[in-house]
């Protein structure tokens, strides 16, 4: 099993897909809006790829967080709301912003169940700051970290009661960021006691199944790589620190915060300790690239990914969409 989870170019696997997928073997594949045409078209796409790995337990990812960044949208399927309106909720009764937050959750996760898709790469845990650039924004739970912890507690909680493994990024925090790392390279500059801020919410779930590494450089730790390519901040921080024990994968290696080849840019974040890559283009140049710097997936790899999956029901989930929604937007009203 290859240490990469990659993209498709479209809603069907091309006879190239086909080919370089079984010869790979990836440890997963993640699913955008390009791959999503219809209720039935994205199920028979998740049963090829189950089929094509021969792993019932096959991580395929989505990010389908609400508002501005849902993979799945209207009118196929409905919208979802951005993480802000929890975090509204929250300031003015926090019980019932978590129990939003977990119908929410919920919800999605029923839909993702119901297309196949076993992973959202969901809750983000960026303590929101005031100046940093909008790439976060509306997606944060919010600017206190007990809060950002809750809201993220609850929504792995009914991801996972649906049978949906959550994801937590983006370690170790994106909050600070003054540029959108899909465009250049952000620079925190804080300081490392500035820094326990941004930690905490991390280290408060730091049980999480599975995490996503930010291409951030943090001065106070690694002046001269970004986290993803660090094994101090991978190492040090997110292993040590934060004390985070789960299936850790890089953001997208097609992210303009990264200099140099698909190649060495995945030998360089498995060289610093991410278990496994994440490239999404679905641009087969970049992923034979790819496939030729990262080499297998190690013995802890295999692990910690078999228990991530393993931490959600392999039965078909109860509950009904149509109540948690109505849930949610009962409570977010009251906002």
């Amino acid at each position: 099993m290859q240490a990469a989870i990659y993209g498709l170019a479209g809603g069907r696997l091309s006879a190239d897909e086909r080919a370089f997928f079984r010869d790979a073997d990836p440890a997963g594949y993640i699913l955008f809006q390009r791959n999503c045409v219809d209720r039935a078209q994205l199920r028979a796409l998740t049963d090829d790829l189950r089929a094509l790995s021969g792993r019932g337990d096959l991580p395929i990812l989505i990010d389908q967080e609400g508002g501005r960044v849902a993979r799945l949208r209207p009118p196929e399927w409905p919208p979802f709301p951005p993480a802000e309106r929890f975090a509204d909720l929250y300031a003015r009764a926090p019980m019932s912003a978590i129990e939003a937050a977990r119908a929410n959750a919920q919800a999605i996760a029923l839909l993702l169940r119901e297309a196949g898709v076993s992973v959202d790469c969901l809750p983000l845990l960026d303590v929101r700051q005031p100046g940093a650039s909008d790439i976060i924004g509306d997606r944060a739970l919010g600017s206190e970290p007990m809060q950002v912890a809750a809201l993220g507690r609850a929504t792995l909680d009914g991801l996972a009661a649906a049978g949906v493994v959550g994801v937590v990024k983006h370690m170790p925090g994106h909050g600070r960021a003054r540029v959108d790392s899909h465009k250049e390279l952000p620079v925190v500059t804080a300081d490392d006691a500035v820094l326990e801020t941004d930690l905490e919410p991390f280290r408060t779930l730091r049980s999480a199944p599975m995490g996503m590494v930010a291409h951030i450089v943090y001065t106070a730790w690694d002046p001269d790589r970004p986290s993803s390519l660090s094994p101090i901040v991978i190492g040090d921080v997110i292993r040590g620190r934060i004390g985070f024990d789960g299936f850790l994968m890089t953001d997208d290696l097609g992210m303009d915060a990264l200099a140099g080849g698909f190649g060495e840019r995945a030998r360089h974040a498995v060289e610093a300790g991410c278990d496994a890559v994440l490239h999404c283009s679905g641009a087969m140049a970049e992923m034979v690239a790819v496939a030729s710097g990262v080499g297998a997936l190690g013995r802890q790899g295999r692990e910690r990914l078999a228990r991530a999956m393993a931490s959600v029901p392999a039965a078909a989930p109860g509950g009904s969409y149509e109540a948690l929604a109505e849930k949610r937007d009962w409570l977010l009203a009251l906002a």
